[in-house]
């Protein structure tokens, strides 16, 4: 008997309240399948920008918030919404330098792939 699409988790991805900067900074290394949820949180001191492509301000999480990203939920058709495989996020602060806490992303994906 099929029982379903299994869950897979990917490794925590991390940075030190130290080394978010004034430019981005790769957070961790890239995703190593295409991610269905993705879980942002910020438990420093202070508002943390988040990019995609090393350049654009593509979320911004407040100190000591998240952003969950369920890109699957909901779906009307058999079309697969997804973060890309190999996918490397960045992140850099808003304005001023947090001071305590780190900031970590969690992935969440279909065993298998898409």
């Amino acid at each position: 008997m099929a029982k379903g699409i299994r869950v897979a988790f990917d490794a925590v991805r991390e940075a030190a309240y130290g080394s978010i900067g004034a430019s981005y900074a790769a957070v961790g290394s890239a995703t190593t399948d295409y991610a269905r949820l993705v879980c942002m949180s910020n438990g420093t001191n202070a508002d943390v920008y988040v990019s995609i492509d090393n350049s654009s301000n593509h979320f911004r999480i407040p100190a000591n918030g998240f952003k969950l990203l369920d890109l699957t939920a909901n779906k009307q058709s058999n079309a697969q919404l997804y973060l890309e495989k190999g996918t490397t996020f960045y992140a850099k602060r808003v304005s001023g330098a947090p001071t305590s806490g780190t900031f970590w992303i969690e992935c969440m994906y279909a065993e298998g792939g898409k």
